[in-house]
């Protein structure tokens, strides 16, 4: 600072006054002219809950998010700074008619340079370009807006894509494994002649139940025509005989060999086959109505791919005035430079200070 404040030009009010007044009016009028202008827009990216989606769509099977568990902020910061996207904005701003002789590369470094894409507070995305032209950053502005969402659909046609053939291949094989248990249940019903399984089953188990019944009745009426009548009537030996062949029926149903037709063996044996065939069965046709399901819903995905960002703010220019933020930064300093020069040159000189000579003290 004091060679600074040394220098011969320096020495005088007049010419510091000049050199500093200079510079800083200088930067000032660089800060203020050309007049630059302050584009942007905002958006927000959305999801099926935010408009409204997420029950339809989980009824047709679009149950889960392309990007995963991922912010979807995140993910469109990421594609509003991809080259993708500002190989788009060149092309549909004919940014290579605007600027003449520039390669993709120049053009990429441009855009790169002057337009801003950051995050706000609540997931908002702001788009911003200052430039001395409002139109030419008003339409680069909007130019990304529709770069950006283009992108994102893009990406998300891309996942579903994917999806879509994974759940195809999932569908084709569980409509193999459902045709083979359906032929397995088929030919059981065919080997045992049951027209309705789990009805002939249940009628099997309720036999042996049903015919004790009836023979305790039957029992009852015997007894009671054994009162009236002697033990060589006709109706007495009609009831020995039908609790006789009801005996050897219950017999029959209570018979644990396999062979035995519409015994317990038979129940046994043909109700945990046949229901390890329903089970196989019903395995595989809620299989394949949940990949076929699954596999509708990419459809829908597709239709709703288009509505994943919210405008909120449509491209405009600012109309608060706009400062070039280097020149006023610029002319702080010189002012600060000036206003420490001036200091420094009104404290005391080493010449000027007073030295008391400090009597001695008698002890």
């Amino acid at each position: 600072m004091g060679s600074i404040a040394a220098m011969g030009f320096l020495a005088k009010f007049r010419w510091r006054a000049v050199v500093f007044g200079s510079a800083i009016l200088l930067t000032g009028l660089f800060a203020l002219f050309p007049e630059r202008y302050l584009a942007n827009s905002s958006f927000t990216p959305t999801d099926r809950d935010s408009l409204g989606l997420a029950e339809t769509l989980g009824q047709l099977g679009a149950v889960s998010s392309v990007f995963g568990n991922q912010a979807a902020v995140e993910v469109a910061l990421r594609i509003s700074n991809s080259d993708a996207v500002r190989d788009q904005v060149i092309k549909t701003a004919s940014l290579a008619e605007q600027m003449p002789g520039e390669t993709r590369i120049g053009l990429q470094r441009y855009l790169r340079k002057k337009v801003e894409v950051r995050s706000l507070r609540g997931g908002i995305i702001l788009i911003e370009m200052l430039d001395t032209d409002p139109d030419h950053a008003s339409e680069i502005v909007s130019a990304y807006q529709t770069a950006i969402q283009a992108e994102l659909a893009r990406v998300s046609r891309r996942q579903t894509a994917y999806k879509r053939d994974l759940l195809k291949r999932l569908v084709k094989e569980a409509s193999d494994e459902l045709s083979v248990a359906e032929q397995a249940y088929d030919t059981f019903r065919l080997e045992n002649r049951y027209s309705d399984p789990r009805g002939r089953i249940t009628s099997l188990g309720e036999r042996v139940t049903f015919l004790e019944t009836v023979i305790r009745a039957k029992e009852v009426d015997l007894a009671k025509a054994r009162e009236v009548f002697a033990e060589n009537n006709l109706t007495i030996r009609q009831l020995e005989a039908e609790v006789s062949a009801l005996r050897r029926q219950l017999a029959e149903a209570r018979s644990v060999a396999p062979q035995q037709s519409q015994g317990v063996g038979e129940l046994i044996e043909n109700s945990s086959q046949l229901y390890r065939l329903e089970r196989d069965l019903e395995t595989a046709k809620a299989l394949y109505n949940s990949y076929l399901r699954y596999l509708r819903g990419t459809s829908v995905e597709d239709l709703t791919a288009d509505a994943n960002v919210r405008i909120l703010e449509q491209p405009h220019v600012e109309t608060k005035r706009q400062y070039w933020l280097p020149g006023v930064a610029l002319s702080i300093a010189f002012l600060l430079l000036w206003l420490a020069i001036e200091a420094y040159r009104t404290r005391p000189m080493a010449s000027d200070r007073i030295f008391v000579k400090r009597e001695p003290t008698n002890a």
